[in-house]
């Protein structure tokens, strides 16, 4: 084998690895599901949601919200992701709005 082609397939193998692992992070989820129960007593499950932007929940929002992914969330009052009390919820866990006050109607992935 010629020296010319072993540093082309050197070269073409290592662009590959680059390629590959600079796109590694387009749509990366959370793995697992996301429960929630709606002002409405709706169950809605989310399945392995992605990790980027911000999440909107059912119209009604939700009042009750279980984490069975591998990675936490931030619960959001507002339907974009802003707010001045989010609640963080861990992986494996869930929490409940304090009755009579307003449900959360987005989340975020923390990762």
């Amino acid at each position: 084998m010629s020296v010319h082609r072993r540093l082309g397939i050197a070269a073409g193998a290592a662009l590959l690895t680059l390629g590959v692992a600079g796109c590694s992070g387009l749509g990366r989820s959370a793995v697992g599901t996301i429960t929630y129960e709606t002002g409405n007593e709706v169950a809605v499950t989310v399945t392995s949601p992605s990790v980027r932007g911000c999440h909107r929940l059912a119209p009604a929002g939700a009042t009750r919200i279980e984490n069975r992914t591998l990675v936490d969330i931030i619960m959001y009052p507002t339907r974009d992701c802003r707010g001045s009390e989010p609640i963080y919820v861990p992986t494996r866990s869930a929490d409940s709005i304090v009755p009579g006050t307003a449900p959360w109607r987005s989340y975020t992935v923390v990762h």
